[in-house]
């Protein structure tokens, strides 16, 4: 089969992109999960985790290109250029999502679901900065793939909605990968995730700015607060409200996404 008629089909040329990307990152992973002492049966810890997201995500951009380049198209068709319009959208976007972070938890704490460890502001604040940057890291690369890449190639053969479903759902299936049968009860709220953040793409006129910059604030918040465990849950709380250190999978969690959803639409309608 030729380059020109994989590439027909959006189907062959999402299974092509994942297939490429995978295959060149097992020369890095094998290595690594020997040092780590990581079998891709068990769940990683954090410290397994991350280098091998971060070898992982290293690759993409350049998977990425290459499939822009083979398909003729330029990089930026994946809704991801340097100007000011998409840093202002990002700024924005990380503003809304630490402001719904803070709102949520904030309601929790007042209603007697979490307990803020005051004594642990300091370490806060010694994690904010490391975990900006691997946030907006993380937050750029799984919105190019997932909100870009992906999204455009479900488009040519389906309408937005349903290619917005079809993405949202692969991008909460695969959480499974990393996080395992701990992931299964975030599945419904990483899949309303991708869809608000297919939403942010679309009311910014194509461009990843504002996702990434949603995307962005809410790992930047939840992993500052998590590295510093600065949060803490009574035993009388109930894990499906609050989902007990994973908001997605509590009420709550979804709640802020769909209010997230309303308050973008609601600021690009003006």
């Amino acid at each position: 089969m030729s380059i020109e008629q994989v590439f027909l089909s959006s189907k062959l040329t999402i299974s092509a992109f994942f297939s490429v990307w995978i295959v060149l990152w097992l020369p890095i992973a094998i290595p690594l999960a020997i040092v780590l002492k990581w079998h891709p049966t068990q769940t990683p810890t954090m410290q397994q985790k991350l280098p091998l997201v971060i070898s992982l995500y290293a690759i993409a951009p350049f998977v990425l290109w290459g499939f822009a380049y083979l398909q003729q198209q330029p990089f930026l068709v994946y809704g991801f250029s340097w100007n000011l319009h998409i840093l202002g959208s990002i700024l924005g976007g990380i503003g809304i999502a630490i402001l719904g972070l803070f709102i949520l938890y904030g309601l929790l704490k007042t209603w007697g679901w979490l307990v803020w460890d005051s004594e642990q502001i300091p370490s806060l604040m010694a994690a904010l900065l490391p975990t900006l940057g691997v946030a907006l890291w993380i937050s750029t690369t799984e919105e190019l793939i997932f909100r870009g890449f992906l999204l455009n190639q479900l488009q040519r053969d389906y309408s937005l909605a349903i290619a917005a479903i079809i993405a949202s759902v692969i991008f909460a299936v695969l959480h499974l990968v990393w996080d395992g049968k701990e992931a299964l009860p975030q599945i419904p709220g990483l899949w309303l995730l991708g869809m608000v953040l297919v939403l942010a793409r679309w009311l910014d006129g194509g461009s990843l700015g504002l996702a990434i910059g949603l995307h962005a604030g809410w790992v930047w918040g939840i992993a500052s607060l998590d590295t510093a465990e600065i949060l803490h849950y009574p035993e009388s709380n109930l894990a499906w409200i609050t989902g007990n250190g994973k908001p997605l999978a509590g009420v709550f969690g979804i709640l802020l996404l769909l209010t997230t959803g309303a308050v973008i639409w609601a600021i690009a309608a003006e």
